[in-house]
């Protein structure tokens, strides 16, 4: 039965609650007194990681399994009453040029970071609705918002998340169930690491080959060596969805923020390139059209 009561300690849904930032932010979780169900592929793994606790539900959950998450949610709501923060944090990584990952393998990518999420979010959803509060984060990368090399399935997987995170704000407002979007940059996480969450194309094509030698041995070298430290994240997150109004994008890292002004500025630099170009593309007989140019020609 669903408790529709709002109640101190909190209750947290954590995907991915096995490794990386998902035990560093169950930890921080745990730590502020707050209840945490921490699902992944295998429950055993979760409390191998985080340990016994009273607060503490670990459960096996393949969010690329629809049919499964609403037995995660039933279970979740059966131990604690209710569930008060989904984090979506499940996700892995497939790298590569994208002549040379499958069509098995985007599509693969697709179904982890995109579906997967979706698949537990709309099995939480009827509960927040029913509790009429709720905070939903979904974890994206600043790959959701820059494009990159070798990145090609991995940025299309988060952008599809930003588009749908951006969108379920305002299906979600009305029922006191918020959303935040969390960008992280380079953390130390497992994300580099191959067979746990990297898988690299299985294509090959010459035209490609040298730089797909060089870059995964750029991206080999660069695990653990990332800058960004995942249980300060984990702490500062617990910290944020203790706000009132929690943000409705986090940029975590300072290098995700730099790269996102950066691209702020690339975008606004690119919406004035052709300014007049694009102010006249309405219909010649439109009798709003002077109104509307007027007003964007006054705001240049």
């Amino acid at each position: 039965m669903i408790d529709t009561t709002p109640t101190t300690p909190a209750v947290w849904f954590i995907t991915g609650a096995a490794r990386g930032l998902g035990i560093e932010l169950a930890t921080a979780a745990l730590e502020a007194g707050h209840r945490v169900v921490g699902t992944a592929r295998d429950a055993g793994r979760v409390t191998a990681a985080l340990g016994e606790h009273d607060d503490l539900l670990a459960l096996s959950l393949d969010i690329t399994d629809a049919a499964a998450a609403p037995s995660a949610v039933d279970a979740a709501v059966e131990r604690f009453g209710r569930i008060d923060t989904l984090v979506n944090n499940a996700g892995n990584f497939y790298a590569g040029y994208f002549e040379e990952i499958s069509d098995a393998q985007f599509r693969a990518q697709m179904e982890t970071n995109f579906f997967g999420p979706l698949n537990v979010t709309r099995a939480v959803l009827p509960v927040m609705r029913a509790q009429r509060s709720g905070r939903v984060v979904t974890v994206t990368s600043t790959a959701g918002i820059i494009g990159g090399e070798f990145v090609a399935a991995y940025a299309a997987s988060k952008f599809a998340l930003e588009g749908w995170m951006e969108s379920l704000r305002f299906d979600l407002a009305p029922y006191n169930i918020s959303t935040t979007i969390v960008e992280p940059g380079f953390f130390r996480t497992e994300l580099l690491v191959e067979g746990a969450s990297s898988i690299w194309p299985e294509l090959s094509l010459d035209d490609y080959a040298d730089r797909t030698e060089q870059t995964i041995a750029a991206w080999k070298a660069m695990n653990g060596q990332q800058g960004g430290d995942p249980a300060k994240l984990g702490r500062a997150l617990v910290q944020l969805m203790a706000l009132d109004e929690p943000p409705q994008r986090w940029i975590a890292g300072a290098d995700a923020v730099a790269a996102v002004e950066r691209k702020a500025r690339d975008l606004l630099v690119q919406a004035d390139a052709h300014r007049e170009l694009s102010s006249h593309l309405d219909h010649d007989d439109d009798p709003a059209a002077p109104e509307r140019l007027t007003h964007q020609e006054t705001r240049a």
